[in-house]
């Protein structure tokens, strides 16, 4: 009789168990996809800036259709890849090289550089990247925590039972991580 009772309460014990470590994922699995929307939200308003920037630096920089054409190309992919942390990544690393090109091209325009739509689109867009950024972080941490959690045991026997998958982080390429070099010697 206190076999049986013991044997229930330990079965009891392993389903509370398992229904807690299955909640736990499922809430970490929407924290995840919550901090992707954050990061979403700020790409879009990215998005948005872009084609007014380009639209300003056209009126200053005529013959430099190139440069502002691989910006709309860029913008154009990244806004296309959609849901893979991996295939976004990469487009907005892309993107932020052709962004990097346009900024460099004002330097070589003083009328531009100092046109007052130029100046606020550029602190919009320096806005708009610190808030990625901190997106980023929040969805890096999420996607470590979730991915942490469905990894160890118990919860990898757990995670394996109902599917939960490893999700990629939102990472950026080697030569955006390096640091600026400025160098004041002019020879």
């Amino acid at each position: 009789m206190y076999l049986i009772g013991g044997l229930v309460g330990l079965i009891l014990l392993i389903a509370l168990g398992v229904v807690g470590l299955y909640n736990s994922f499922v809430k970490l699995r929407i924290k995840v996809d919550e901090a992707w929307s954050d990061i979403d939200t700020q790409l879009k308003r990215r998005y948005d800036l872009i084609p007014n920037l380009v639209e300003t630096v056209k009126g200053y920089a005529k013959h430099e259709a190139d440069t502002l054409e691989n910006v709309v190309k860029a913008r154009n992919m990244a806004m296309s890849t959609n849901g893979d942390a991996a295939k976004q990544a990469e487009a907005e690393n892309m993107l932020t090289g052709a962004l990097k090109s346009i900024f460099a091209l004002a330097e070589s325009y003083p009328d531009l550089k100092a046109n007052t739509n130029f100046i606020e689109l550029q602190n919009t867009l320096t806005e708009v990247e610190e808030h990625i950024q901190l997106s980023r972080r929040y969805y890096n941490g999420s996607v470590r925590d979730y991915n942490t959690a469905i990894a160890v045991f118990p919860g990898s026997v757990i995670a394996g039972m109902f599917n939960f998958e490893k999700r990629e982080f939102f990472e950026i390429e080697e030569a955006q991580r390096e640091n600026v070099k400025v160098d004041f010697n002019t020879k």
